[in-house]
C-alpha cells in the first residue's frame, strides 16, 4: 500500500538557495529592478559614447561620403535632423557598450525558472549571438552598404544631383544593419533546432541544393544591382553560415551509440541480402521460362 501510494515527483527549476517560490506581484518586482538596472546602464553607454559621437557618424557616413564628389557633403533640411543623427548614435553606442550587463540582467531574471540542462545553453546562446551580430555588422558597414551607396550613386548626372539627407541615408544603414545581423543568426537557430531534434546535420546537407537556391534569390532580392558578382559577394557569407550551420547541427545533434549503429548497419545489410535474392529469384525465373517462350513462338 505505502509503494502504491508513491509517485514520481516531477523535477522543479532550479533557484537560488534560501529562495521559495514566487509570486506574480514578487516577478512584477524583480522585472521592475531588471529594467531599472538595464535602463541605467543603457544611459551610462550613451554618456560614453556621447564624448565619442563625431568620430561615430564619420564612421557611419564614410562609405556615402566617397561616393559624392570631391567637395560634396550630406545635408539635412529638417532643424532637428542633425541633432536627431547624433542623439541616435548615442543611443545605439549607448545599447551597444550596456549589451552585456543587460544579457546578465535578462539571464538574472530567467535563470531561476530553467532547468540545470537548459541553463547549459547560456553559454553557446550568448557567445553564437554575440558573434552573429558583430560578422553581420561587420559585413554591412564594409561590403552591403558601400555597395549600395555606390551602386545608387551611378545616376548621378548633370540632370541629377546626387546629394543624400542624413536621415535617408542613417535609415538605409540601420535597416540594412538590423536584416543582416538577423540573417547571421542563421547558425545560432540552427544550434536550438539541432538541439531539440527538430533538424540534423545529414537533413541539411541533403537539402543544400534548396539552400543555395533560395539563398542566391535572397541575394538578388538584396542586391542592388544586377552583377552576378556583386550577387556573389551577397550570397557567399550565406552559404557559409549555411555550412557552418551544418556542423554546428553535426557536433551538437544526438550522437547514435555502438549498439544502434550497429543494429543500423546489420538492418541495412539484411534489406541489401534481401533485394540480390529478390533480383537472382526473378532472374532465375525469367531464364527457366525463356526456352519455353521460344518453343511456343517457333510452332
Amino acid at each position: 500500500m505505502a509503494e502504491a501510494r508513491q509517485h514520481v515527483v516531477p523535477d522543479e527549476p532550479d533557484g537560488d538557495q534560501g529562495e521559495g517560490k514566487m509570486g506574480f506581484l514578487e516577478h512584477l518586482d524583480e522585472l521592475r529592478k531588471r529594467i531599472i538596472r538595464s535602463c541605467v546602464a543603457i544611459a551610462a553607454g550613451m554618456l560614453v559614447a556621447f564624448f565619442f559621437v563625431d568620430r561615430l557618424g564619420d564612421f557611419i557616413l564614410a562609405p556615402t561620403l566617397k561616393t559624392l564628389p570631391p567637395g560634396e557633403a550630406l545635408i539635412y533640411t529638417k532643424p532637428g535632423e542633425g541633432f536627431a543623427f547624433y542623439l541616435d548614435i548615442t543611443f545605439i553606442g549607448g545599447i551597444v557598450l550596456a549589451a552585456p550587463f543587460v544579457m546578465y540582467q535578462v539571464w538574472r531574471f530567467i535563470a531561476p525558472g530553467l532547468y540545470a540542462k537548459e541553463k547549459k545553453f547560456a553559454v553557446p546562446f550568448v557567445v553564437l549571438t554575440t558573434v552573429g551580430s558583430i560578422g553581420g555588422a561587420l559585413f554591412t558597414h564594409y561590403l552591403m552598404f558601400p555597395a549600395t551607396i555606390a551602386f545608387l550613386g551611378t545616376f548621378h548626372s548633370t540632370a541629377m544631383r546626387f546629394v543624400p539627407r542624413v536621415e535617408d541615408t542613417f535609415d538605409l544603414y540601420k535597416n540594412m544593419m538590423i536584416g543582416m545581423v538577423i540573417v547571421f543568426q542563421m547558425p545560432t537557430l540552427i544550434f536550438f533546432l539541432a538541439k531539440m531534434r527538430l533538424v540534423t546535420a545529414r537533413f541539411l546537407w541533403r537539402n543544400i541544393k534548396y539552400a543555395i537556391l533560395i539563398i542566391f534569390v535572397l541575394a538578388a532580392a538584396l542586391t542592388p544591382s544586377t552583377d552576378p558578382w556583386n550577387q556573389a559577394i551577397f550570397a557567399v557569407p550565406m552559404i557559409g553560415l549555411y555550412l557552418a550551420g551544418i556542423l554546428i547541427a553535426w557536433i551538437v545533434g544526438p550522437k547514435q551509440d555502438k549498439a544502434n549503429q550497429q543494429a543500423a548497419h546489420k538492418l541495412r545489410l539484411l534489406f541489401a541480402a534481401t533485394v540480390l535474392a529478390q533480383a537472382r529469384r526473378t532472374r532465375n525465373r525469367s531464364e527457366s521460362e525463356w526456352p519455353r517462350r521460344w518453343r511456343r513462338s517457333t510452332r
